[in-house]
């Protein structure tokens, strides 16, 4: 065990289905429950699936579609075989570019395709490669570094706070969330660890990073959180956090951390062949086990007790993937509390599926469609089952 260091189609917020009660599960019925929970999600998706095949909105990113069918593949009663599936991931490749091989409409070509390539990885269709490779290819031109020419036409030096990372667009401004999205997608595309992209991508997350011994950006911090992306809005105001920022005891502009990005930060570090003995990682984790909830976004309330929640099925998802990727199923908090993370993730998001085995979050960052919140946790709970096989709860 680690020690911590010190049917009916609904819309938005107002329309909700009542939360049934659930009695809270242990170790034994932990893998029954979140089956049950995934059964009738998975059901409520299904039937919310459009005419075309599509799941997401005229103006949703079909990321959305992406989301909910990365989750039927995952899930041995559906796969892809199934019509419904097959028909949304033939819907999916329709949107892939010819000239560049990226999957998206008009805009958010990383985003889209990003979270298209994840979920093709996840139906191990052989069918699926080469469309797979050339999304692949397309996604690290987008990155920022010194050798490739984005749409903007320029390389930029190791030195620039946005080596590294990756917009959701090309030439956009580089981002946490984009830049794990795009690791993700070539970690379940079974990119090789020795990519170029891996190792240019570390710096970028290391600068997202409030660990001043590996980050040289003025706002760093010391407790190995990490913030939404080093690049700010001018010279005078660099870096950007979602939790917002604050002054230091010393008069230091400083940028808070927060969970969501953290988590975000971890994964990609590991995903890039980072290990626990890593002090990016040691601090990460850190931050993690002195910061742990499944209540709240941690730090966002900081700044504004409003956003406590905000992105909250993201944040689920997000922390499943860091934890299973990190590989230690019990965090003692910074109260010296140990808690096996999956049960407690299991046994809230249980609490909080609705009748009709949707889910729903706050309007902040669309949460409010319960096809996306839903689509989120169902491939949380997907990734907990699978830590649950490698390390069972006692």
């Amino acid at each position: 065990m680690a020690v911590c260091p010190a049917g009916v189609r609904l819309f938005g917020a107002d329309a909700v289905a009542p939360v049934p009660a659930v009695a809270p599960v242990g170790a034994a019925d932990a893998a029954r429950q979140a089956n049950a929970v995934i059964d009738k999600g998975l059901l409520f998706l299904k039937g919310q699936q459009n005419a075309d095949g599509t799941w997401h909105e005229p103006k949703q990113p079909l990321g959305v579609s992406a989301i909910v069918l990365r989750g039927f593949a995952l899930d041995e009663k559906y796969g892809v075989k199934a019509d419904f599936v097959a028909k949304g991931f033939a819907k999916l490749l329709s949107y892939q570019k010819a000239d560049n091989g990226g999957i998206y409409q008009e805009m958010l070509g990383n985003y889209n395709t990003a979270i298209a390539v994840s979920a093709l990885a996840a139906t191990d269709d052989p069918a699926f490669k080469a469309a797979t490779d050339k999304a692949v290819a397309y996604l690290k031109s987008l990155q920022w570094n010194d050798t490739i020419a984005g749409a903007n036409g320029k390389t930029i030096e190791v030195k620039n706070p946005a080596f590294g990372g990756v917009g959701y667009s090309a030439g956009s401004r580089p981002d946490g969330s984009n830049t794990a999205m795009m690791l993700e997608a070539l970690h379940d595309a079974g990119v090789s660890k020795d990519d170029p992209a891996y190792k240019n991508a570390v710096k970028f997350l290391s600068r997202m990073q409030n660990l001043s011994e590996s980050n040289d950006q003025p706002w760093a911090g010391k407790d190995g959180g990490s913030i939404y992306t080093p690049i700010g809005s001018d010279d005078a105001h660099p870096g950007n956090s979602q939790a917002g920022e604050y002054t230091g005891a010393d008069g230091k502009r400083l940028l808070r951390s927060y969970g969501l990005m953290t988590y975000a930060g971890l994964k990609s570090m590991i995903y890039s062949g980072l290990t626990k003995d890593d002090p990016r990682v040691k601090a990460a984790w850190g931050w993690i086990c002195n910061n742990y909830s499944v209540d709240e976004n941690p730090g966002m309330k900081l700044n504004d007790p409003k956003d406590a929640k905000s992105g909250m099925n993201y944040y689920y998802h997000t922390m499943s993937q860091a934890l299973h990727a990190y590989g230690e199923p019990v965090i003692t908090d910074g109260n010296g509390n140990k808690h096996d993370w999956r049960l407690d993730m299991i046994n809230k998001l249980a609490s909080v599926q609705r009748a009709d085995g949707s889910f729903i979050g706050d309007r902040k960052w669309m949460e409010d469609s319960p096809v996306l919140s839903t689509g989120y946790v169902v491939l949380c709970l997907e990734e907990i089952l699978v830590d649950l096989k490698e390390r069972p709860a006692k």
